[in-house]
């Protein structure tokens, strides 16, 4: 009984919204997720989801330049920086793991293993079960290392945060986990593009 109430406000809302917006092909079924808009609502919300996208692709943009010119005096690359990061969490991986991880390909991280090894900050010793597999280690050096980047990572992360309050940090995380679970499941069911939505 309460969940058609809730179900009747909704649609009164959204019927209000439709009726506003100069459009009444408004309905909401019982069951459905979310209600069927008319023209206006939905292309609204179309072109509201193409700014979000663009805004989304500029901010990660900006934010990796930001980054790798902040982290430019310690001489790390941001793809070095993600290497170590993991390690510091599952040191001692196989570096076919560590791409799988990573997502890049096996040909890229090795490059990276190869600088990263070349400046004695981590180390590769052969796999006990199977001698031609490498694990990586993180080299003593490392250390220091890794716990300057990390201070100026909560530095950074400070500074462009600093416009949020904690309760719109939370939301937006939310937020962008519900879109990376939605992105993660394309791969199991991807969109039918032969129908409009």
């Amino acid at each position: 009984m309460a969940r058609q109430r809730k179900i009747a406000t909704v649609e009164k809302v959204v019927k209000a919204i439709a009726k506003a917006r100069g459009t009444h092909d408004v309905s909401l079924t019982r069951g459905a997720k979310s209600p069927e808009v008319g023209p206006h609502v939905a292309d609204d919300l179309a072109r509201s989801g193409i700014r979000l996208s663009f805004l989304m692709h500029d901010v990660s943009r900006m934010r990796r330049s930001a980054y790798d010119q902040h982290m430019k005096p310690l001489g790390v690359t941001r793809a070095q920086w993600w290497v170590l990061a993991h390690l510091t969490r599952h040191d001692g991986m196989m570096q076919t793991q560590l791409a799988d991880v990573l997502e890049v390909g096996k040909a890229s991280l090795g490059d990276v293993i190869e600088s990263l090894e070349s400046a004695g900050w981590i180390v590769r010793h052969p796999d006990p079960s199977d001698r031609r597999a490498k694990r990586v280690y993180l080299a003593k050096p490392a250390q220091a290392l890794i716990e300057r980047m990390t201070q100026l990572e909560v530095q950074f992360n400070n500074h462009i945060f600093a416009g949020l309050t904690p309760e719109e940090r939370d939301a937006m995380s939310r937020g962008l986990s519900k879109v990376k679970q939605a992105i993660a499941s394309l791969s199991d069911q991807p969109l039918d593009l032969s129908s409009p939505t």
